[in-house]
């Protein structure tokens, strides 16, 4: 029997640990592989441009909302104090709008809204203020057709078909991350104390090595997509 963690990427025995855990590397990777599918969905790449959406994207899903997430009902049981979470949450949220603000010089005023609306998509949906947000079809919206759309944005400073289509598969993409990663939580919360049984290993694997291929996969296709623009 293993030790039964809150999910395939958690990591324990140190600070730095709980931070990684914290930072779901896995899923944050993917959801910012829509970013680059996007941009790479445009005619040309401003590399420039896409380096600043990614790190906007970075800061603000992968540190601000996750760790306003982990401060909200502490889904991943780490041992980070509630400041640090705090400091973690917001300083993330503030360092994607001033990104964006500097974006919002370079490229279009614009680029604010929209920032602005991903911290409200974030701090809505980690806090679980919204049951709208907060659900399948928000989560697949949110963290699926929302960066695709404004990685793309962000190249052309408008949408065109190509996007409704990307934008479309992230959706579909961020629906199956999140039915798989539903399964695979309640094996490894259920009775989070115990160690993993045989019979838990077992289910776990039906549920997480396609969430695992996948955690893979769509970063592929996004450098694949991209690379097409080198």
């Amino acid at each position: 029997m293993s030790e039964r963690l809150p999910a395939f990427y958690a990591h324990r025995g140190s600070t730095w640990s709980d931070i990684r855990t914290i930072l779901h590397v896995p899923y944050t990777t993917w959801h910012l592989s829509h970013v680059a599918i996007g941009a790479g969905l445009a005619p040309d790449v401003d590399w420039t441009r896409l380096a600043g959406t990614l790190a906007a994207f970075a800061v603000g899903l992968g540190v601000g909302a996750h760790a306003l997430d982990e401060v909200h009902d502490r889904p991943l049981g780490t041992t980070l104090g509630e400041r640090t979470l705090w400091v973690l949450g917001i300083g993330g949220l503030l360092a994607a709008l001033a990104i964006a603000v500097t974006g919002m010089y370079v490229i279009s005023p614009w680029v604010l809204a929209w920032a602005v609306a991903g911290v409200l998509l974030c701090v809505a949906y980690a806090l679980e203020l919204s049951p709208i947000i907060h659900s399948d079809v928000g989560f697949a919206l949110a963290w699926g057709a929302f960066p695709a759309v404004v990685g793309y944005w962000a190249q052309t400073e408008s949408l065109g078909w190509p996007i409704l289509f990307g934008a479309a598969a992230a959706t579909v993409l961020s629906a199956v991350q999140r039915s798989l990663s539903n399964a695979a939580k309640k094996i490894r919360r259920n009775g989070e104390a115990a160690a993993m049984t045989p019979e838990d290993e077992e289910r776990l694997r039906t549920w997480e090595v396609p969430l695992r291929l996948l955690s893979a996969a769509v970063p592929l296709v996004a450098a694949a997509i991209l690379a097409m623009h080198v």
